[in-house]
């Protein structure tokens, strides 16, 4: 089972390109990397993904010369309004987030 549902997966590639450009490969180890293995994201989740952030404007892509001497990559970056939404959404997240632990956490009097 993949925990990452559209929304949450929105959130952890913004989140993925906030400190930096990323190329494909390189946002998928990252985002599994820091998950710990839990979002276990695969290229056909990621690339229709970042297809769809490019689209709302939230990422934009360009191709660059691999710095290994490879073919070109891809790298993406967010634009201003996908900081925005970054922003937002982990507002959003945080908000989310607090109302379920009220509920989990809950002592009983």
């Amino acid at each position: 089972m993949n925990p990452l549902k559209s929304g949450t997966l929105d959130l952890a590639l913004l989140a993925a390109l906030q400190d930096r450009p990323r190329y494909g490969l390189d946002i998928l180890n990252h985002v599994n990397d820091r998950s710990s293995g839990l979002f276990d994201l695969k290229e056909g989740s990621l690339y229709p993904a970042l297809h769809r952030l490019v689209k709302a404007g939230w990422v934009e892509g360009d191709w660059q010369p691999s710095d290994r001497g490879g073919a070109p990559r891809k790298v993406y970056r967010l634009t201003d309004d996908g900081r925005h939404a970054l922003t937002q959404k982990r507002q959003e997240w945080q908000t989310l987030r607090g109302a379920l632990d009220a509920l989990l956490l809950r002592r009983l009097a």
